[in-house]
């Protein structure tokens, strides 16, 4: 059974139409970007996937224990600006009753795994964009999550940035130390970013519909190197040309 289900799911806000008939699979540790333009339903269906939204019609299914919490990191960082980077990790787990004795080791090895183990009193105000970005992954970690659900977080950065938190974040869902993968559906407007994070790109058009799915059959681990490849080029050329035709048919609605 897979991890996440979307069946004939239609989402409509008032007589907008966000998500039209969408069917969608993700299995327990992949890895799934969605790709398209701005409108087509991309953090709708984040936002079924995580509960916090329910469809008009069609069924959402989740394989997960009724007490499991995924990570959810959203475009900005969200962070309480009148604490410091610890008390923002905390809050998760502040929010579950759990004493601060027992929470500290958990949290420092989160502030580790993001690089910001030397930030941990500084304030949103003196960390750059990319470090606020790390400090709400290491928020998310900090609870474990099995699920990621990850909604265009990196956006707004540098490329250098974009492409640093890009290996940190494959870091934590495809660990390297034996550990089980997470599962991750991760949304993105970047060819680029899409590619050389997934194992599964779907492609999405307006009114809310899937149009193709892009298979990127390259193992993990992969690093900076992956992106000088030929068959990385050949991979975005793919997803691109898919992007392309999701317009074409946007255009023939």
């Amino acid at each position: 059974m897979p991890l996440l289900k979307l069946h004939a799911v239609t989402r409509r806000f008032g007589e907008r139409i966000a998500l039209a008939g969408v069917d969608l699979d993700v299995e327990p540790g992949e890895f799934v970007s969605l790709l398209g333009a701005s409108g087509c339903g991309k953090s709708t269906v984040l936002r079924l996937l995580s509960g916090l939204d329910a469809p008009t019609a069609g069924t959402v299914a989740r394989d997960l224990p009724p007490d499991a919490i995924p990570g959810y990191v959203f475009q900005d960082a969200a962070l309480m600006p009148w604490a410091s980077v610890r008390r923002n990790v905390e809050l998760p787990l502040m929010l579950r009753g759990e004493r601060p004795a027992a929470m500290r080791g958990r949290v420092d090895a989160a502030l580790r795994a993001v690089g910001l183990a030397d930030s941990a009193d500084a304030v949103p105000r003196e960390l750059s964009g990319g470090m606020r970005m790390r400090a709400s992954l290491a928020r998310a970690l900090v609870t474990s999550p099995r699920l990621w659900l990850l909604d265009e977080p990196f956006g707004a950065l540098d490329e250098i940035t974009r492409f640093a938190l890009n290996q940190t974040l494959l870091s934590l869902c495809k660990p390297c130390d034996g550990s089980p993968p997470a599962t991750a559906v991760f949304v993105t407007h970047s060819v680029y970013e899409a590619v050389f994070l997934s194992e599964r790109v779907v492609v999405m058009a307006r009114p809310g519909r899937v149009v193709e799915e892009v298979a990127i059959d390259v193992p993990y681990p992969r690093d900076a190197s992956f992106r000088a490849t030929p068959e990385f080029a050949a991979l975005c050329a793919r997803v691109s040309q898919a992007l392309q035709r999701a317009s074409a048919a946007e255009a023939g609605a």
